[in-house]
């Protein structure tokens, strides 16, 4: 059973208040707690609290809602990580940087919409993941530039793609355990992450 309202899970995402924004917000929500298969696209209607039709007004097919919730949360999130390897020229500070935004990503206001981008991505068509993978390949090169740059000045021994796996695992993860509101702040989770990919 969904008791969280609509209003209260936009006011948690990165989508905007828009009828298109608050659509992508709820299917945000339902298909990362229950799954894409089983959310039909009644029920996500009733959930934002329109007519099933009113959906096609704003896209094409339940497939396109999905790809629209995946390319917005790219979108946004490949902002944030450019945004943090700006904030300086130490690959150190950048990596650390980097690992606070995907946190912040995973475990705050598109925690759900990045829970379905990993969880659902096989439930999207052939065509929209190709249409998908130019941006998420540039989301990767982001990272993949910093830990090759640590590579090369021997701050980290591991294969930089393989490196970038096994840390994006880890933070992926936490939005199974922590809790921003716990013992642990962002900032302490974020130097621990950051110690452990540097001091390997």
């Amino acid at each position: 059973m969904i008791a969280t309202s609509i209003d209260e899970i936009q006011a948690m995402t990165c989508f905007d208040n828009s009828p298109r924004g608050r659509l992508l917000s709820g299917a945000a929500y339902l298909f990362h707690k229950q799954g894409y298969e089983k959310t039909t696209v009644r029920e996500l209607a009733q959930f934002i609290g329109i007519q099933s039709g009113s959906l096609f007004h704003h896209f094409k097919s339940k497939d396109d809602i999905l790809a629209n919730v995946m390319e917005q949360t790219i979108i946004y999130n490949h902002a944030r990580l450019e945004e943090a390897v700006q904030s300086s020229d130490d690959p150190e500070q950048q990596l650390k940087q980097l690992i606070k935004s995907e946190l912040t990503s995973i475990t705050g206001d598109t925690g759900s919409a990045m829970a379905v981008l990993v969880y659902e991505w096989f439930a999207l068509s052939q065509e929209k993941q190709n249409e998908l993978l130019k941006r998420r390949n540039h989301y990767e090169e982001i990272w993949l530039n910093v830990i090759q740059t640590l590579c090369d000045e021997g701050k980290i021994k591991h294969d930089a793609f393989i490196w970038r796996r096994l840390l994006g695992g880890a933070i992926a993860w936490t939005v199974t355990w922590y809790n921003p509101n716990g013992k642990m702040s962002m900032d302490e989770l974020t130097e621990t992450v950051w110690k452990m990919a540097i001091n390997d």
